[in-house]
């Protein structure tokens, strides 16, 4: 379904996980993030982008690279792709794969399109690299954390952050690099200090145009995560937050447990 719309940017939602896929509109481009998951919800932004593409570029941006982001890859075999440059260095790209195959079997589904890890045209190599994609222009930041590869890509001039599987209202942060999670949501502050943000999208969870929402959901990561390195996470706070908790609690252990090691590890 659309989740969120306005002259730019439409956002469609799926009914798993709340995960998002952006779809921005400009005079001369149509970037698409992460198109996913069920064949039906990919044929809705397929048709969605067929409705407008006319002469436009079509761009695809992958976040990250876990399986839910990319299970919709080979859809779109005509789209210019951008990726971070450790996404596309990934080691285990045949693990994702089969976590596809693996789902799809699970619930009988069929896809008119072949399972693959995307080919990425456009390399994100550095920190806050900017590249012109046609009549636009789009800032990439590393956002390593959830996983080694994670990009937030900031859509001038409109002020659009693509945040990837960061600042939901659905999900508290998934870690699986506590220091450099921290790290990335400090750098989403100085981001959200320096670029005139309007519009946030998250990869999971609500799109927010609303400005306070925004800098709440950086100071609740925040909170987050530094009551598990102090131990002292109220778990009732948590259901209050996360309306899903319940169905989250086995990875706020694995959390619990990262964070653990990780500091077991600084103290030898």
């Amino acid at each position: 379904m659309r989740q969120f719309e306005n002259e730019q940017l439409t956002v469609f939602q799926s009914v798993l996980y709340q995960t998002t896929s952006a779809v921005v509109k400009t005079k001369d481009a149509l970037i698409v993030t992460d198109p996913n998951w069920l064949p039906n919800e990919v044929a809705e932004i397929k048709a969605y982008i067929d409705s407008v593409i006319e002469d436009r570029k079509l761009y695809i941006i992958y976040t990250h690279s876990d399986y839910d982001h990319i299970i919709a890859a080979g859809a779109f075999p005509n789209a210019t792709t951008i990726a971070s440059e450790a996404f596309v260095n990934k080691i285990n790209k045949e693990e994702v794969l089969e976590q596809i195959r693996q789902f799809d079997a699970q619930y009988y589904i069929e896809r008119d399109y072949p399972v693959i890890y995307p080919h990425i045209d456009i390399v994100i190599k550095e920190d806050s690299q900017t590249v012109e994609l046609q009549d636009v222009t789009c800032s990439f930041y590393r956002s390593p954390g959830h996983t080694a590869d994670g990009l937030f890509t900031v859509v001038e001039p409109s002020g659009i952050l693509l945040a990837g599987d960061y600042l939901s209202n659905v999900e508290f942060p998934f870690i699986e690099d506590y220091e450099a999670y921290l790290a990335t949501i400090q750098k989403v502050q100085t981001i959200i200090s320096h670029k005139k943000i309007e519009v946030l999208v998250p990869g999971h969870g609500t799109t927010t145009n609303n400005k306070n929402e925004i800098q709440k959901r950086i100071d609740e990561s925040l909170l987050y995560l530094n009551n598990l390195s102090a131990d002292c996470v109220d778990e009732t706070e948590l259901q209050k937050l996360y309306p899903f908790y319940k169905g989250l609690k086995d990875m706020h252990k694995l959390n619990k447990e990262t964070v653990k090691n990780s500091q077991g590890f600084r103290s030898n």
